[in-house]
């Protein structure tokens, strides 16, 4: 399914901004950025359930927001890309 996770964490102090890294660390190991704090992520229900453990054990609840937005399986009818930068597709092939 794709998740579209989304986070805003406060950045203060020092701190704030470890947890800023730390969290964007662990999307990217599951996804693509296609925002500054959003990522595209493409992952069965035990990767979803280990990845957002893993978010929430980094942010700080009462300074920090991550939401995940669960779009499905089917999700090409469910998004729309307008812009400058090129749509990807989550599940195509990447070359490093």
């Amino acid at each position: 399914m794709l998740v579209l996770i989304t986070y805003d964490v406060n950045t203060q102090d020092a701190m704030g901004r470890k947890r800023l890294r730390q969290i964007a660390k662990q999307c990217v190991n599951y996804g693509q950025r296609v925002q500054a704090s959003v990522f595209e992520c493409l992952l069965d229900a035990a990767q979803c359930r280990m990845l957002q453990a893993k978010l929430v054990s980094l942010m700080d609840v009462e300074k920090d927001s991550l939401r995940f937005y669960y779009l499905g399986n089917r999700y090409e009818k469910k998004v729309e890309h307008f812009g400058c930068q090129p749509a990807y597709g989550p599940d195509d092939a990447l070359i490093l």
